[in-house]
């Protein structure tokens, strides 16, 4: 049983955000699935498996699954299109329980179409801003996360949050942004899901889900690329169709590896 090592929204290895995929013939035990997940240690892995219309997905961190992820969606879809799984000029479908997820290829790039998840506003959590260490020009949430809008870039890049305190906040995670000033962006972010077991995750597709609609009223515009300014860092395509979201991405393998 082969799987992959993928990092996911970026253009050379060891950047962007690995992505464990584990390729099956047929449904797994969820806790075997969970067990490999926490040895693979990465923020996220994939398994899939053929089904009649497509391939059936899920995703797990090394603690608990997850409805929606879109590094390890995209790195599933490019070792699909890498093995000649899915012809390049067809559709990959994804049938997970966020419903149909769909990935195409342009180019070198590989685009996800997935639900939009704006937040709408709320009063600021009591301790949000002291567990980040910023002052929140906007704060909102959706079913997953609490998404923060932050007054600068610099101030988003030298962020140092208290995930401990962010963990007592409950979700999945919080997403802070910012708009960008670095050419050749629209906008900023990074992503801590200490709920999840993940401090940090370099670059999260989802989250953009929700970045998409949040900047789209902002900025006025409904094609952007945003920048994850983790470590690792990643780029992400963002365009906007009615209820749905088309993230594109590249991706690298870096690690083929075998199941025993």
């Amino acid at each position: 049983m082969k799987i992959y090592q993928v990092d996911a929204f970026t253009d050379k290895p060891f950047a962007g955000n690995p992505a464990g995929v584990c390729l099956l013939d047929k449904p797994a035990d969820p806790s075997w699935m969970q067990n490999v997940a926490m040895e693979m240690n990465l923020a996220e892995t994939a398994f899939l498996h053929p089904g009649n219309d497509g391939f059936h997905l899920r995703w797990f961190t090394p603690k608990v699954e997850i409805d929606l992820c879109g590094h390890a969606t995209l790195a599933a879809a490019h070792v699909l299109y890498e093995l000649g799984l899915v012809k390049p000029e067809a559709t990959a479908r994804f049938h997970s329980k966020s419903g149909l997820l769909t990935a195409r290829k342009s180019g070198e790039w590989i685009e996800l179409d997935f639900p939009a998840t704006p937040a709408r506003p709320i009063d600021t959590p009591p301790g949000l801003e002291n567990a980040l260490g910023l002052r929140a020009l906007w704060v909102g949430q959706n079913q997953f996360d609490i998404l923060v809008e932050v007054e600068s870039e610099a101030g988003l890049h030298g962020l140092d949050p208290d995930c401990r305190a962010l963990k007592s906040l409950g979700g999945r995670g919080v997403i802070v942004t910012a708009r960008a000033v670095t050419p050749g962006y629209d906008f900023v972010s990074r992503f801590f899901a200490p709920c999840a077991g993940i401090d940090e995750d370099p670059v999260t597709g989802s989250a953009h889900c929700t970045l998409c609609p949040y900047w789209e009223a902002k900025l006025g515009k409904t094609t952007m690329i945003g920048y994850q300014a983790s470590k690792r860092g990643g780029v992400v395509r963002v365009r906007r169709e009615t209820n749905r979201v088309l993230l594109g991405g590249q991706a690298v393998t870096v690690l083929i590896g075998q199941l025993t």
